[in-house]
């Protein structure tokens, strides 16, 4: 594909190519980030992408380094039709369970879209409970799905600063470089220090060092 060529329909998933010539023009993409993380939410990003742009390498955001998520989420945000986020805090996560929180984070990101969507295509292979949206889900849509995996880097890219953030106020666990995640090191420093406000209570590896 050379430079500034925008790419054609057909080269879209294929249920994006049915959507686009139903005329289809509100498509979102829904993925969610978090959910195997002993700290911080749940992260959902929806993105309605605008299927007469670039698509500029937008793919599944773990295939990317930090800075290609950085420079592709600078673009998703110049190009895309709506955007939006929703979150699901640790203490939902531990009152519903990681799957409902995530659910609830997904419809967060739905109900906040600037364009409200046309149709849902989500990545998995379970559609989302509770939306009167006409949707689909998608085993790997994160990697086929454009707008699926523009939503993958919005909600990594916003996860991860808040996840530097929570560094700041919570030294010693290496949020800004784990992001939530049970490294090594993290679950080293929840059994030194114990669990934050921001760690999940209900999670092994995090619930055997709560001081009650």
């Amino acid at each position: 594909m050379t430079a500034g060529h925008v790419r054609t329909p057909r080269n879209f998933s294929p249920l994006e190519r049915r959507l686009i010539a139903e005329k289809v023009e509100a498509i979102a993409g829904i993925d969610e980030v978090g959910i195997g993380c002993l700290a911080g939410p749940v992260v959902a990003g929806a993105v309605v992408w605008d299927y007469g742009a670039h698509p500029s390498g937008i793919t599944d955001s773990k295939l990317l380094s930090k800075n290609k998520r950085r420079e592709l989420f600078e673009y998703i945000t110049q190009k895309a039709l709506s955007i939006s986020v929703g979150w699901a805090s640790p203490a939902e996560i531990d009152a519903l369970n990681v799957l409902e929180a995530s659910r609830l984070a997904m419809r967060r990101a739905l109900a906040s879209a600037e364009l409200p969507p046309e149709f849902v295509i989500i990545d998995g292979n379970k559609k989302l409970p509770g939306i009167d949206i006409p949707q689909e889900a998608v085993v790997g849509g994160d990697k086929t799905v454009m707008c699926v995996s523009a939503a993958s880097i919005v909600a990594k890219v916003l996860r991860d600063e808040l996840m530097a953030v929570f560094d700041a106020l919570f030294p010693g666990y290496g949020l800004r470089e784990n992001v939530g995640y049970p490294t090594k090191q993290h679950k080293e420093a929840i059994a030194r220090l114990g669990a934050t406000a921001i760690h999940r209570k209900t999670y092994s590896g995090v619930r055997e060092h709560i001081a009650f």
